[in-house]
């Protein structure tokens, strides 16, 4: 007669229980994600608007008042940085504490996933923030466009045509106004005066794109000038130079300005980053300790 041996693989009951509760449970307690991201997309808002208000306090339109375009640079990296730590932790540990406990569940996967909980606040809080911020910039653009437009209606369809013809001939030539000051003289304009300063504004931009002007030009130039105001040829050409040496001045002056404000663009996009990821980070191990003592707590009622 054959005994019945117990099988080696035999789980016990509580065992199948246990894997029927995990497979059941869901890893993820979305409320708690969600809220801890709200809580976060809001503290972010309340600390930019904040921000936004102590640095308008700081700026003064007069010169040599107010602080520095360094101080305010640094002031805002730093404000940035404390903006997104200090939103990212609140919102990670809400998410932490909010999030359901789990039963038979591994204290490393606990861990885990309170991780990834804080991560989940964090990602979604910054889509929020970044879709209000979006929102609003656009709303203030519309309404600005339609304020425009309103405006230019009221005025009728002849002055909006003058008043588009107008912005269209101040943004043609840059070099206008240097052109202008080589024909600056106390006689009266000549009837095709305007042409001749159409040519010599031609040649004239033609000269500071090659980094100088001919001989031949400036030659030309001189002559013109000379001819137009009056002036002996020495000093028509010593106001050719000096147009020339201010178009070049202004023209690397306006290249400074471009170069400054492509570092700065650069130095926000890092910093942004570098705010972004220590807000990840944050709301990961934020997240963590909410979750613990979310554990730790114990029910009302419970006896020890």
């Amino acid at each position: 007669m054959e005994s019945a041996l117990p099988s080696s693989t035999a789980r016990p009951a509580s065992a199948y229980d246990s894997a029927s509760r995990e497979a059941a449970s869901s890893g993820i307690s979305w409320g708690a994600a969600l809220g801890g991201a709200f809580v976060a997309a809001a503290l972010a808002l309340i600390l930019v608007l904040l921000g936004t208000g102590l640095g308008m306090t700081a700026i003064s339109p007069w010169a040599n008042e107010g602080a520095s375009a360094k101080t305010l640079g640094v002031a805002a990296v730093l404000w940035l940085v404390l903006t997104h730590l200090a939103s990212s932790a609140i919102g990670g540990y809400t998410a932490g504490r909010l999030r359901t406990k789990w039963v038979d569940v591994h204290t490393k996967e606990v861990f885990f996933r309170d991780t990834a909980h804080g991560l989940l606040a964090w990602s979604v809080g910054i889509v929020i923030t970044a879709a209000f911020l979006t929102s609003a910039a656009t709303s203030l653009v519309g309404g600005a466009a339609k304020v425009g437009a309103a405006t230019v209606a009221a005025a009728g369809a002849g002055a909006g045509a003058a008043a588009g013809k107008a912005a269209q001939d101040d943004k043609g030539d840059a070099n206008t106004y240097f052109v202008d000051s080589m024909f600056r003289s106390d006689r009266a304009r000549e009837e095709d005066d305007a042409s001749v300063r159409t040519e010599v504004g031609v040649i004239f931009a033609n000269g500071l794109r090659q980094g100088e002007l001919s001989p031949v030009d400036r030659s030309y130039l001189t002559q013109v000038i000379a001819a137009r105001t009056g002036l002996s040829q020495p000093e028509a050409e010593k106001r050719v130079a000096d147009a020339v040496a201010q178009a070049k001045a202004a023209e690397a002056k306006a290249r400074e300005a471009a170069d400054a404000a492509r570092k700065a663009a650069a130095h926000v996009a890092l910093w942004s980053f570098l705010a972004l990821l220590i807000g990840a980070f944050t709301a990961s191990y934020a997240a963590t300790m909410g979750g613990r003592q979310r554990d730790n707590a114990v029910a009302v009622g419970t006896r020890y």
